[in-house]
C-alpha cells in the first residue's frame, strides 16, 4: 500500500502516555532522588539501524513507535538519504557490519528494495524487521526479494514479528486474522529458502523455557528453518508496558545488576531517521528513543560521535527514558543480530 493513497494524519509520539511520577526522568544528568543517572558511550558501532518510515499496515495494540495507516511521524527515509550514510561508513572507516531496517513496516516504503541493494552491494549483512504481510507478498516486492537472495543469500535476514505461537494472543496485539497472514509470509519465505528470524512478545506472563517450546512446536509443524533455542533466531522481547512505572538508572546500578554499560543496544548501534517536516534525516541512539526531538544527535555519524549538551556527553548516552530501563537495562533486550560485545 503507498503512503500517497492513506490518509497522512499524523499520530504524534510523545512522553504524555508514559505513567511515571512528574521528576522522572526529567533531569538529564540526575534521577529524582538526586543520585547520578547512568550513562553510556559507543564503545564500537557495529550496526546502524534505518527507520523506513512509521507508516504500518497494521496498527498494533502495544507498538512503542505507534506505527500504524496514518501516522507519517517518521516520513519514508528516502534511497538516496541512506546511501549518504552508507557512504559515510565506508568512507570513514566506521566498523559497521550489519544495517538494520524497521519501521513502521519496512516494506511499505517504495525505496525498501533499492535500499536494501544499496546495503548488500557493499557487503553488509542486511537485517529487516517485517511482519511479512500484505506489503512484502505483493509480487514485485517478492520478485525483489528472491533477486537479492539470489545474489547475496544468507546476508540477508528477514525478522517476522509472531507475537506469540497461537492464533488468539497474537491477533490480541495484531487484530482478527493477523496470525495467519503471518504464517502465509513464513511460509513462503522458508519455502524460498531465505535466512529467518522470529521476534516474539513476553507479556502474556509465560517463562522463557515455555514460551521457546511453544514456538519450537509451531515451527516444527510447518518447517521453518528455525533454530527455537537460539537467541537470535527467536527474539522474546520485554514487554513494554507504557502504564507500569520504572526506576531510573543510576551509575551504582551497573554493579548492582551485574551488567556493563557496554551490553546496553546504544553501546554498539545508531538509528537513522527523518521527522516529519525535517529536511533531512537525524541519527538517534537506538531504535527505541525516537519519541522527542531531544534525542537527535545529528545529521551525521561523526556529528552524533561528538553530541554535546542535554541528553549527551561527547557522544556519550544519558540513560534519561524509562524505555533504557524498561527494555535494554532491567528487560535485556536488544534489536540487533549483530552481538554486542
Amino acid at each position: 500500500m503507498r503512503a500517497d493513497a492513506m490518509s497522512q494524519t499524523t499520530v504524534p509520539m510523545t512522553d504524555t502516555a508514559l505513567a511515571t511520577p512528574p521528576r522522572k526522568f526529567a533531569d538529564p544528568d540526575r534521577t529524582a532522588d538526586g543520585k547520578r543517572r547512568a550513562r553510556v558511550s559507543l564503545t564500537r558501532l557495529t550496526t546502524l539501524w534505518i527507520n523506513t518510515g512509521t507508516l504500518c499496515n497494521i496498527a498494533c495494540r502495544n507498538c512503542y513507535i505507534e506505527s500504524s495507516p496514518t501516522n507519517d511521524a517518521f516520513v519514508y527515509i528516502s534511497r538516496a538519504e541512506a546511501a549518504a550514510f552508507l557512504e559515510e561508513i565506508v568512507q570513514d572507516c566506521w566498523p559497521v557490519t550489519e544495517i538494520g531496517f524497521t519501521g513502521g513496516e519496512p516494506f511499505m516504503n517504495p525505496d525498501m528494495l533499492g535500499m536494501l541493494t544499496d546495503a548488500l552491494e557493499r557487503r553488509f549483512s542486511a537485517l529487516v524487521l517485517t511482519n511479512a504481510m500484505q506489503p512484502m507478498m505483493r509480487p514485485p516486492v517478492r520478485k525483489g526479494l528472491l533477486a537479492l537472495r539470489d545474489a547475496y543469500g544468507d546476508r540477508l535476514t528477514l525478522r517476522v514479528s509472531l507475537d506469540h505461537y497461537t492464533a488468539a494472543l497474537h491477533d490480541e496485539e495484531r487484530g482478527p486474522g493477523s496470525f495467519d497472514k503471518t504464517l502465509a509470509g513464513i511460509d513462503w519465505l522458508a519455502a524460498e529458502d531465505f535466512s529467518i528470524a522470529l521476534a516474539g512478545r513476553t507479556c502474556w506472563g509465560e517463562s522463557e523455557q515455555a514460551a521457546r517450546a511453544g514456538y519450537a512446536a509451531l515451527i516444527e509443524s510447518r518447517s521453518w528453518p528455525v533454530a527455537p533455542d537460539q537467541p537470535d533466531a527467536l527474539v522474546l522481547f520485554p514487554e513494554m508496558d507504557a502504564k507500569q512505572d520504572v526506576p531510573e538508572i543510576t551509575e551504582d546500578c551497573w554493579n548492582i545488576l551485574g551488567l556493563s554499560p557496554s551490553s546496553m543496544m546504544c553501546a554498539s548501534s545508531r538509528m537513522i531517521a527523518k521527522r516529519r517536516g525535517d529536511k533531512a534525516p537525524a541519527v538517534l541512539p537506538c531504535t527505541l528513543l525516537t519519541d522527542l526531538p531531544r534525542f537527535d544527535m545529528g545529521a551525521t555519524l561523526a556529528e552524533a560521535a561528538n553530541a554535546e549538551g542535554g541528553l549527551f556527553d561527547q557522544g556519550t548516552v544519558k540513560l534519561c527514558h524509562p524505555h533504557c530501563a524498561r527494555f535494554c537495562v532491567l528487560g535485556g533486550g536488544s534489536c540487533s543480530a549483530a552481538p554486542i560485545e
